[in-house]
């Protein structure tokens, strides 16, 4: 579940993008290319749309990416588990340098 639940961050985050670089406040975007065409079809409220579009992805972004806390995985005691990766680092220990006092009687 949590991994699902970061695809859908990753998939928010990207439509978020591609509505904030199509829209511009000053009315030079790329929504301006769109609005006289969308004028002769009859829609003119391409703007409205795109805002609303922006607000509603960022409270889903906030509202996931809050959510997801909960699908961490915990152990008994609610203490978050280390990742793997944490796990192999604290395992692997540092490498042996030559010259820095190493293995006595190697030198």
């Amino acid at each position: 579940m949590y991994e699902f639940l970061i695809i859908l961050i990753i998939l928010i985050c990207l439509l978020l993008i591609a509505v904030v670089m199509v829209q511009n406040s000053k009315g030079g975007g790329l929504a301006s290319d769109f609005s006289s065409s969308n004028q002769i079809i009859g829609v003119q409220r391409t703007g409205d749309f795109l805002e609303k579009a922006t607000w509603y992805l960022t409270i889903a972004l906030i509202v996931v990416t809050l959510g997801s806390n909960f699908f961490i995985e915990r152990d008994d005691a609610g203490v978050q588990k280390e990742s793997a990766i944490q796990e192999q680092m604290d395992n692997a220990g540092a490498p042996p340098v030559e010259g820095l006092g190493g293995e006595p009687g190697a030198e």
